[in-house]
């Protein structure tokens, strides 16, 4: 940008997108895993193509794709920060997700498991140690 151009208007708000095709399915692994709550869905009666959930302070949509392909590589990662990343992993299976290894001791200063969710996104469960 240069010094004579308008600065942009900075985003509102920025909120990642999933694509799937079972929204129900996605919506109960968040769910049961993070405690993700829904906060709204379109439409509201009916078989919905959006939820909306809430993460602690942040948000996740999920929108219903029924001709996307689940397990393609993907170039998004969800790193969300939780309490406790080992108590979280045995949760992972059982909802429909993918434990890819034990959870790490980084330098940064976390601890970090890297999972998959049902549709095989790449999650990091995240936790400052």
């Amino acid at each position: 940008m240069s010094a004579t151009s308008p600065a942009a208007p900075a985003p509102a708000a920025v909120q990642p997108m999933i694509v799937t095709p079972d929204l129900d399915r996605l919506r109960a692994f968040y769910s049961g895993l993070v405690g993700a709550e829904e906060f709204t869905r379109v439409p509201e009666e009916g078989p919905a193509f959006f939820v909306g959930l809430r993460i602690g302070g942040s948000e996740l949509g999920i929108v219903v794709d029924r001709n996307v392909e689940t397990g393609t590589p993907t170039r998004i990662l969800i790193s969300i920060v939780v309490q406790d990343v080992d108590a979280l992993l045995d949760r992972v299976g059982p909802l429909g997700g993918t434990v890819l290894g034990p959870a790490n001791d980084m330098p940064w200063g976390q601890r970090v498991a890297h999972i998959q969710d049902p549709d095989g996104n790449a999650v990091n469960l995240t936790q400052p140690l």
